[in-house]
């Protein structure tokens, strides 16, 4: 069968379109290429449709012009910030383009959807480990349009006999290869090579929380991991043409790094000094945020198997691939 990957020129949608390659399953990418890395390619013979999900033409033009019987939904945008200052866009660009994708899906045949969703929906969730059952309270609209994302693709299984699954990433990191790495610096890893690489301290937002160290805990997961997380899901989907599976599922490692322990981690690999700017809290930053990752264990038999170091080095090479003479003597490479 043929899956579509809306936004699979996309950081995490390259390596879930490469992954999907290997494992013999054909593919074909629509994408508006407005995140997109300079020059990134996909994989030989993978079809590329430049287009917008908001572009009804485009999106029959991907699903009818390759016999698509599966979608894998990535395009979306995904700024905290920016969501908060541009609600409207966000809401357009993530809830229209995703109906416009589910409608378009469901009069061309299709009967499997996958939704890449965000362990935003969850808000600050108060546990130690945060299970696919913990209230979701998101706090900015990047949040919200995810959580009615999952809303809407679950009400659409259930109307049009559509198989779905729903996955909640936690903090993605690392690449395959550097050619694969995230061009943008707007997460964790990439914001301290970024500040570290101009001749600036790191910084941390808030060393007061109630956690071992007073900084922030998250839980990052590879991004190889997620992307052989879809794998095990696009399958699970294939095996079920009777449209029955209804699943929403973390993706994480269940276990919690600080930011401070993230920052030895950098300095280590990288060679840098990462003494961090200690600066006022962020608003609406949890002190922690680990998933669960049972159900996901249970439901397709997957478990990350990366570790924090791998996606450190790896994230680093990509860095160094795009910003040359960024590393310093004595920092590792990976192994």
């Amino acid at each position: 069968m043929t899956w579509l990957l809306t936004g699979g020129a996309g950081y995490i949608g390259r390596h879930v379109v490469q992954q999907l390659v290997a494992a013999g399953e054909r593919v074909v990418v629509l994408d508006d290429l407005s995140t997109a890395a300079p020059g990134a390619r996909l994989p030989d013979g993978v079809p590329l449709i430049v287009g917008s999900t908001l572009d009804r033409a485009a999106v029959d033009a991907a699903l009818r012009g390759h016999e698509v019987r599966g979608v894998l939904h990535f395009a979306a945008k995904k700024q905290v910030g920016e969501s908060v200052a541009r609600p409207f866009h966000y809401y357009r660009e993530n809830l229209t383009g995703l109906q416009n994708v589910l409608e378009a899906a469901v009069e061309a045949g299709v009967r499997r959807f996958l939704l890449s969703s965000s362990a935003a929906v969850y808000g600050m969730p108060d546990v130690d480990l945060v299970t696919e059952s913990a209230p979701c309270t998101p706090m900015n609209p990047y949040g919200e349009t995810k959580l009615a994302g999952e809303w809407l693709v679950s009400s659409a299984g259930r109307a049009h006999g559509l198989s779905t699954v729903s996955l909640r990433y936690f903090n993605v990191a690392g690449a395959a290869s550097p050619e694969l790495s995230d061009a943008g610096a707007h997460n964790l890893i990439p914001m301290v090579f970024e500040r570290l690489t101009a001749g600036r301290a790191p910084q941390v937002f808030g060393a007061d929380y109630p956690t071992p160290d007073g900084t922030c805990v998250r839980d990052f997961i590879h991004v190889s991991d997620i992307a052989s997380a879809h794998v095990a899901a696009a399958r699970r989907l294939a095996a079920d043409p009777a449209g029955r599976t209804r699943l929403t599922l973390n993706i994480g490692r269940g276990e919690g790094v600080s930011v401070r322990e993230m920052l030895d981690v950098i300095g280590a690999v990288t060679g840098y000094d990462t003494t961090p700017e200690i600066t006022a809290r962020r608003p609406g930053d949890p002190a922690r945020v680990v998933a669960s990752a049972e159900l996901i264990h249970r439901e397709l038999d997957w478990t990350a198997r990366h570790g924090v170091e791998e996606m450190v080095a790896s994230a680093w090479e990509g860095w160094c691939a795009r910003h040359p003479g960024a590393r310093r003597p004595g920092a590792r490479r990976p192994a």
